[in-house]
């Protein structure tokens, strides 16, 4: 990791002189289709640090529309510090095509711990901010697109994009019950004003972005509407407590109501969890809808967690279909080779 923390960015300015193969649009595998890549929960540790340029240069061949990272560029047990930002986003520049992010816990939330520095996590977030969303409204990668932020209320990573009759919200909601649980490596064993204040502010931008979405979609008769963010809300793997999950209540409730009223389907895509994961978590009867106290049911929302930490060994490739395709969107987990 040293290694790569240190070493000259020529590689990087090299790459960026690189055009794209001219046998085909960014993203185009048959007329009338295009695909996308999400990763997640990636780099985790030393040799995934290491590995990531390859993995980055693999996504590129296989030349999707763009790149959605749904946050966590760094594990839960190692420094918040200063340089990795920027390797990170040196290696997000290496995406040939557009390249969204939207943070997880791990860069900012958890960096109170001891073996993350013992930072602040306001300032974190604030540092994070500085380096992945200094253009606000404009993606990352060679060939950045534009993006609707919120950036006039200070959220420029909760972006909408629209591409062919689907609307994309990237939102900014994260695990540690998005920021609720207190930072007990810097002495606290509640929640501090801030933290609360913070937390209830960018939900409510998260929310208003995801409407945003089913706004433009519903404008438009469009076919479908995805979510992307890093929490994983209804993690199979464990049996949650209200305080591992309290925040995300009124982004349910949201996400309920807008795709109750909205006629196409929704898809919620995260990470946070680790494990590929494939499920109809708000559809009538599921035992979600109790856990969180939330009125109504979504039967048209389906949900992916992409595969991260140990488990990142592949890239999920979503094809968008052709207009009256019987699916909007389909999944593919494509395998690295090295």
């Amino acid at each position: 990791m040293l290694s790569r923390l240190a070493a000259p960015l020529a590689a990087t300015a090299l790459i960026a002189a690189v055009a794209a193969p001219a046998s085909a649009a960014p993203g185009q595998d048959k007329p009338g289709n295009y695909s996308f890549a999400v990763i997640g929960d990636v780099p985790y540790g030393a040799d995934q640090i290491a590995a990531f340029p390859g993995w980055i240069d693999q996504i590129n061949a296989a030349n999707p529309a763009f790149t959605v990272h749904v946050g966590d560029i760094k594990n839960g047990s190692t420094r918040c510090d200063n340089p990795y930002y920027g390797m990170i986003k040196d290696d997000f520049n290496r995406f040939r095509n557009p390249l969204i992010y939207t943070p997880g816990d791990n860069e900012w939330t958890d960096c109170h711990r001891a073996n993350n520095g013992g930072y602040n996590p306001l300032e974190r977030l604030s540092y994070d901010r500085s380096v992945f969303f200094a253009q606000p409204g404009t993606s990352l990668g060679q060939r950045p697109t534009k993006l609707d932020a919120d950036t006039a209320n200070g959220f420029p990573e909760n972006v909408t994009l629209r591409r062919q009759g689907v609307d994309l919200a990237v939102v900014h909601v994260v695990g540690s019950n998005n920021d609720l649980q207190p930072w007990t490596g810097i002495g606290n064993t509640t929640a501090t004003p801030e933290q609360v204040a913070e937390q209830q502010a960018r939900m409510t931008s998260s929310i208003n972005t995801v409407k945003s979405a089913f706004a433009s979609a519903k404008q438009k008769n469009d076919r479908a509407v995805a979510v992307f963010l890093q929490a994983d809300m209804f993690d199979p793997t464990y049996t949650p407590t209200w305080d591992d999950i309290s925040a995300f209540k009124p982004l349910v409730q949201t996400l309920v109501d807008q795709s109750q009223a909205f006629d196409g389907k929704v898809y919620l895509i995260n990470g946070d969890s680790h494990i590929f994961n494939s499920d109809k978590p708000l559809a009538a009867g599921s035992p979600w809808l109790t856990t969180y106290g939330v009125s109504g049911s979504a039967d048209n929302l389906e949900r992916r967690t992409v595969d991260g930490s140990s488990n990142n060994k592949d890239w999920l490739k979503v094809t968008v279909g052709r207009p009256g395709a019987a699916e909007p969107l389909s999944f593919e987990r494509v395998p690295y080779t090295s």
